[in-house]
């Protein structure tokens, strides 16, 4: 089976990944391109690494025209813009991966708080975190796809909160990303003079992924966990590297670490468990999530690192694979690429 796919958010970091991954999947005919920037451009001309590989057209979106005429709709536009067009696309028929956060809390009143008043309540995705809820993306119609942030952080922690092995009250949290999370727009804050030899801090308690991460671990846990995340901005391109602090409730060897870890993770295509500390040029490039520990047995003191591209399994790869499991193809399919070194 080949399924007809379009992107909408043509211009955008995430936008021209989906195509650079989707040209090459043997199960997709990449059709379509949309976006309210750009329009009649040629996607190659706006992404000159696409040059005689996908050359069409961008065109404005008709929403329900494009929930017709395409099996699979990306959506890579910022939050708070899918809300108000994917009720559009599935009533056309088509399935959605949303890559933004808009359907990403099973609370819209959390969403509220930390985006905007959402405008389409009544649509309920499931989240794309294959690691945690493959049954339940294979069933949807619409998926939403996790935060890059959240996407390393929850499964750093999930086999530790799925067995209840540390003081849920004392998970803290912190993260170092490239500059591409912050997307194509020039800004001052990721202005390269500005941040080639700087990092920075921000959000620090506040940051709009905190409560993601929280939903997904409550869920796990059973009972409400709040984390405490900061995440940093650092001079590379591209690439996430999240460390959790957490405290074991007893203590435990790195021996029976790994095998929870290698047991709760057994079978998963894109997460690799270490015996060392991963590094971001580990998984640069690839849909990989790597996960290593360091262990502080005389205090129970668990340092947990986990490692991806913030592009692809933060984002873009971690969307075609969700749409794999939608349509029954290889979950790999199309984002068996390793990665990038150096």
């Amino acid at each position: 089976m080949t399924v007809t796919a379009a992107v909408v958010g043509a211009s955008g970091y995430a936008g021209v990944e989906l195509f650079r991954l989707l040209v090459s999947h043997p199960e997709v005919k990449l059709v379509w391109a949309y976006d309210i920037r750009n329009v009649g451009k040629r996607v190659s001309e706006v992404h000159p690494n696409l040059r005689g590989l996908v050359d069409m057209k961008i065109a404005e979106p008709d929403y329900l025209k494009i929930g017709k005429i395409a099996k699979v709709v990306f959506v890579a536009t910022p939050h708070g813009i899918a809300m108000k067009f994917v009720p559009k696309l599935l009533k056309g028929g088509a399935k959605v991966v949303d890559l933004s956060a808009d359907y990403r809390f099973e609370d819209v009143g959390i969403f509220g708080r930390h985006y905007v008043k959402h405008e389409s309540p009544q649509v309920k995705g499931v989240y794309g975190l294959p690691e945690l809820h493959r049954a339940k993306i294979k069933r949807a119609k619409l998926v939403a796809n996790p935060g890059c942030f959240p996407t390393a952080a929850i499964l750093s922690v999930a086999p530790l909160i799925k067995r209840r092995l540390i003081d849920l009250d004392h998970i803290v949290i912190d993260a170092k990303t490239g500059t591409s999370g912050a997307g194509a727009a020039p800004s001052e804050v990721t202005h390269h003079p500005v941040t080639g030899a700087n990092i920075r801090a921000y959000a620090a308690t506040t940051h709009r992924h905190t409560p993601e991460i929280n939903q997904e671990l409550s869920k796990l846990a059973g009972q409400k966990v709040e984390t405490h995340f900061t995440p940093y901005l650092i001079p590379i391109v591209r690439g996430i590297l999240s460390t959790a602090h957490v405290f074991l409730r007893k203590p435990t060897s790195v021996k029976a670490l790994l095998g929870l870890y290698r047991k709760f993770y057994a079978g998963e295509p894109f997460v690799r468990v270490l015996e060392e500390l991963p590094q971001v040029n580990f998984v640069v490039g690839s849909n990989y999530c790597d996960i290593g520990f360091e262990l502080d047995a005389r205090r129970n003191r668990l340092v947990v690192v986990a490692a991806i591209d913030n592009l692809i399994k933060g984002a873009s790869g971690q969307a075609i694979q969700n749409m794999n499991l939608m349509f029954g193809f290889d979950e790999t399919r199309g984002i068996e690429a390793p990665a990038l070194r150096p």
